[in-house]
């Protein structure tokens, strides 16, 4: 699937003061390596961090939120300072509207990313859905935007890269 970038108005992206986002299979591949000892790994791309990081200097709120719960996600969550960690939820849609609310924003301001079918409520309901080319059908209908990167690879950097150039940075 190609991107769909050019149907998003520059102002569109410069309205987003929340960047919200699933995490397996948006920040990594979406594979979870288990080792016999029951440890967890992922893989998180730099580029992604870089992306992130730029996004908190620039007063963009940052969100990650999961349906399920692990070590590795907050550890890097710690490393790149995200301010708004939400693990073991499965209601994409609620969580980020209770977020949305509590920071006194609306739809329109706030940017979703996520890859599986809970993610697709979350995806339609805000100011820019965005879901990497691999998500599943659902996640894929409600975004406005696909980006060119692969999910774990560069897709969530793409999307901070369209933030930060609609405010000039």
């Amino acid at each position: 699937m190609l991107s769909r970038s050019a149907k998003i108005p520059q102002s569109r992206w410069a309205d987003i003061q929340l960047f919200a986002m699933d995490v397996d299979g948006v920040l990594t591949d979406g594979t979870v390596s288990i080792s016999s000892d029951g440890n967890e790994s992922k893989r998180f791309s730099i580029l992604d961090g870089m992306g992130i990081v730029r996004l908190n200097k620039a007063g963009v709120a940052v969100a990650w939120i999961s349906g399920r719960k692990s070590e590795a996600t907050s550890v890097r969550a710690t490393e790149l300072k995200v301010p708004h960690l939400i693990q073991g939820r499965t209601d994409k849609l609620m969580v980020l509207q209770e977020l949305a609310s509590r920071l006194s924003l609306n739809a329109s301001q706030v940017c979703y990313m996520g890859d599986d079918d809970i993610d697709a409520p979350a995806i339609a309901w805000a100011g820019v859905g965005v879901a990497p080319e691999q998500s599943m059908p659902a996640a894929l209908k409600a975004a406005a935007y696909v980006p060119s990167r692969a999910a774990g690879l560069g897709a969530v950097r793409e999307v901070c890269e369209h933030i930060l150039e609609s405010r000039g940075q």
